[in-house]
């Protein structure tokens, strides 16, 4: 059993329970947070409380985390993309379409499925759902993901995106024609009052996301962009293209009602996927080239 133990700053009272721990610890699904203070494992003061507990300043909040259970998600024989592999670490170019973890609607054919086919040994700091899964791509945007195969190799990858010295860059197609080369997004998110299934640029219950964007090329009526990720923040880019007016291409959630290019999902690929070794330290670099459905809408769009 993994145990945790924080005290409350000025800083950070006033804040829901549930929500302080996804802060303390990024990796938490707010989910998985609050099943674990169903179930007791966290206590405030030595006392159990409800996830909508304000924290105040001076509580003392543990959290002993339980042994992973035996997973019952099935290993699925699904073909996987490996772009690299050793026994701490796994890099896996996702295609658009699936689903990373299972949740309700989606317990098979995801890439946790495919990995327990592929590989036993997966980190458990998780949970049954998740194991491995250190951060995540949304299910219709393609491209590198990194999986940890054991709960050492698991924290040091967290660490890394916490203290921000992962490398996580996206190429996209956007509307509109972006008029400078570069720019940077520094506003926050957090999830939207009336949708609650939609993320937003706001001040309230949110955190800090920072998005910078290099122009690549320029069309009739659409830009294909770098975006290199400073946070990691939920649907991040599409939230940030969309505020800044240039929506991706294809987005069901965040762009234009109507369809404009033939692509099924956002045009969103993580190109370039870098953290240092959580063994060795060695710097690790890798690219995946963009999928053929990204690649047949840049060609028909410099055609015109």
């Amino acid at each position: 059993m993994k145990q945790y133990t924080w005290t409350v700053t000025e800083e950070q009272a006033h804040e829901r329970l549930d929500r302080f721990l996804t802060i303390m610890e990024s990796a938490w699904s707010r989910t998985q947070v609050q099943r674990w203070i169903k179930d007791d494992h966290v206590k405030v003061n030595n006392e159990n409380v409800k996830s909508n507990y304000k924290v105040t300043a001076g509580d003392v909040i543990t959290l002993a985390i339980p042994e992973a259970e035996e997973l019952q998600v099935e290993a699925e024989d699904i073909p996987l993309d490996v772009v690299y592999e050793d026994a701490d670490v796994i890099v896996i170019n996702k295609p658009r379409g699936m689903v990373v973890h299972p949740a309700p609607g989606h317990y098979s054919g995801t890439l946790v499925n495919a990995l327990m086919h592929h590989c036993k040994d997966l980190s458990g700091i998780n949970g049954v759902i998740r194991p491995g899964i250190v951060h995540r791509i949304d299910k219709d945007t393609s491209g590198l993901i990194m999986v940890a195969k054991n709960d050492h190799a698991h924290e040091s990858l967290v660490e890394q995106l916490k203290a921000k010295t992962t490398r996580r860059i996206y190429k996209a197609i956007v509307h509109g024609i972006i008029p400078h080369q570069h720019g940077t997004v520094d506003a926050p998110i957090g999830r939207d009052k009336k949708d609650r299934q939609s993320m937003t640029v706001t001040e309230e219950n949110s955190r800090d996301a920072v998005t910078h964007f290099t122009v690549l090329e320029t069309y009739d009526k659409f830009t294909y962009v770098q975006c290199e990720l400073e946070t990691g923040r939920t649907h991040q880019i599409r939230v940030h293209m969309k505020y800044i007016g240039y929506p991706l291409a294809g987005d069901p959630k965040y762009g234009p009602k109507k369809r404009t290019l033939d692509i099924a999902g956002q045009a969103l690929h993580a190109a370039v996927l870098g953290f240092d070794h959580p063994k060795t330290g060695k710097e690790m670099l890798f690219e995946a080239p963009l999928p053929e459905d990204m690649e047949k809408l840049l060609s028909h769009l410099r055609s015109k």
